[in-house]
C-alpha cells in the first residue's frame, strides 16, 4: 500500500474481505470490519474490541476512517435547519431541512461545491471541487 490510507469506507465488503485474506486474516473479518463501520457507527478501528490488538494495529496503519462533524446548525424562524458538515480535509458540504405542512424535504450535499447555486445553500455558492 502507498503511503496515503485507503478511507475503509471507499471499499465494498468483497474488496475489504480480499485485503484482509491477503494480509492472512480470515475472510468473516471483512464482515466484522463493515458491521462496525456501517451499522455501529464506529468512531475509530480501536473500538472494534472484537478484533485482535494487532489486526486492529494493522487497520491503523493501512487505512482511514474519516469522520465527519457538525461545525455549525443554524435553525430559522420557519423551522428550517441548516448544517454545515465538516469533512476530513476540512472541506465543508452542507445539509438543509426544510419544513412544510405536510413533510420534510432534506437537501444533502454529496458534494464540496455545488452547480444549482440554490440561494439558501453556502454549498451553492463554491465551485464544485468535488464528489
Amino acid at each position: 500500500m502507498s503511503n496515503k490510507k485507503t478511507n475503509i469506507r471507499d471499499l465494498s465488503l468483497e474488496q475489504m474481505q480480499d485485503a484482509f485474506v491477503e494480509k492472512g486474516e480470515k475472510a468473516f473479518r471483512a464482515k466484522q470490519v463493515h458491521d462496525w463501520v456501517w451499522r455501529k457507527s464506529a468512531k475509530s478501528f480501536d473500538e472494534m474490541t472484537n478484533l485482535s490488538l494487532p489486526f486492529r494495529e494493522w487497520l491503523n496503519n493501512s487505512f482511514a476512517l474519516h469522520l465527519l462533524s457538525a461545525t455549525d446548525i443554524q435553525k430559522s424562524n420557519d423551522g428550517t435547519i441548516k448544517t454545515a458538515i465538516k469533512l476530513h480535509d476540512n472541506n465543508v458540504v452542507e445539509s438543509v431541512l426544510i419544513p412544510t405542512p405536510k413533510r420534510m424535504t432534506a437537501c444533502i450535499s454529496s458534494q464540496v461545491g455545488c452547480s444549482l447555486t440554490c440561494a439558501f445553500c453556502a454549498t451553492g455558492k463554491m465551485d464544485r471541487v468535488r464528489n
